[in-house]
């Protein structure tokens, strides 16, 4: 069984449990818009199943409502900030918002956002550079308990460690690649998981390190306590490509990598290392914005594959989603619904 909402409603409902945990009415109401939009854009995984979550992290300390970015070092094309576990949603979104005006002054503008509490789905802070005619690139790396095995590993070590690229098309809507490093998200299996479903082959591996279809491994303790990992997308170039994410998001911003063994603490902490750059400060507009929609008028001259529905570029199956959600409504699974409640009852709590 499922509820079927509407977005508005959703808004609403997740903006009165973020007020119950302690946000400011307009803190409540960004960070519910945000995870909704994750909703309305196909990617369940990073919307409202989040609240649990966040609920739990306030109530142990590990997430701060009402706290914005700190900045420790600001030289215009250069910026370092201290999100102080401050809401991701609010963090990130002030991190860009200073990032965007930075580079629209310099020409580029290189920010390193630490200690975020759990940003979201990146592509919104790419769709805000490209809405302003910027080129974003985004690592980020994830403080959590480690779900996501080393290529050749047999356990988890890191995080789901996504990179998120925004390049603007002129006329066009903009291109949007915005990927975990793991082969799928932790929050989808988290999402099969409340479902009852199981989960193509290639994507985990079990607590004894065996490839397993049962996403409940990294979603709940197994048998001997112990939790199955993710596997990274393409193997070792995954791998690589996750590594260069904790380095880059974790180590040079100052927000930390992950070297211990796992506790069951609820935050999630991001480290977030975005270059920002605008193409007409590079005297490449013109040229740039020609020769990108030629390239991807030359991709959909590709015929279709079969039993395919033809190429799309990033960015393209979350605007579709939103037009279908936005009229259909949000479908939200049983178990997750229930989770949201109960969360709610936390706080209700004398």
């Amino acid at each position: 069984m499922s509820h079927t909402i509407s977005a508005s409603d959703l808004r609403t409902q997740v903006s009165r449990i973020l007020e119950q945990a302690g946000s400011a009415p307009a803190e409540a109401a960004q960070v519910a818009d945000n995870l909704v939009m994750a909703n309305l854009s196909g990617h369940d995984s990073h919307g409202v199943g989040m609240v649990p979550r966040y609920v739990d992290a306030v109530l142990e300390g590990g997430l701060s409502p009402n706290t914005g970015v700190k900045v420790l070092l600001d030289t215009g094309p250069l910026l370092n900030l201290d999100g102080q576990r401050g809401y991701g949603q609010i963090t990130g979104v002030q991190a860009m918002q200073m990032g965007i005006e930075r580079a629209q002054q310099h020409g580029v503008c290189t920010v390193a956002l630490s200690r975020s509490h759990h940003l979201g789905r990146i592509g919104h802070f790419a769709e805000m550079a490209v809405a302003q005619g910027l080129v974003s690139v985004h690592f980020v790396n994830v403080l959590s308990r480690p779900v996501v095995a080393p290529f050749g590993g047999g356990d988890g070590r890191f995080g789901t460690n996504p990179c998120c690229i925004g390049v603007p098309m002129g006329s066009r809507e903009p291109f949007v690649l915005d990927f975990a490093t793991s082969r799928v998200a932790q929050g989808k299996m988290r999402v099969a998981h409340n479902k009852g479903e199981q989960v193509p082959p290639g994507y985990l591996i079990d607590e004894h390190g065996h490839p397993t279809t049962n996403p409940g491994v990294v979603v709940v303790p197994q048998s001997n306590g112990l939790f199955g990992a993710l596997m990274t997308f393409g193997e070792h170039k995954g791998f690589g490509m996750a590594v260069a994410c904790e380095l880059l998001g974790g180590a040079l911003t100052g927000s930390g990598t992950w070297h211990r063994e796992a506790d069951q603490q609820r935050a999630v902490l991001n480290g977030m290392l975005t270059m920002l750059i605008d193409p007409s400060r590079l005297g490449t507009q013109a040229l740039f914005e020609q020769e990108a929609l030629a390239f991807a008028d030359w991709l959909r001259q590709s015929p279709d594959a079969p039993g395919s529905r033809g190429v799309q570029l990033a960015g393209e199956a979350e605007r579709a989603a939103r037009a279908d959600r936005a009229q259909t409504g949000i479908c939200i699974d049983e178990a997750t619904w229930a989770e949201i409640q109960a969360a709610e009852h936390k706080l209700q709590r004398p």
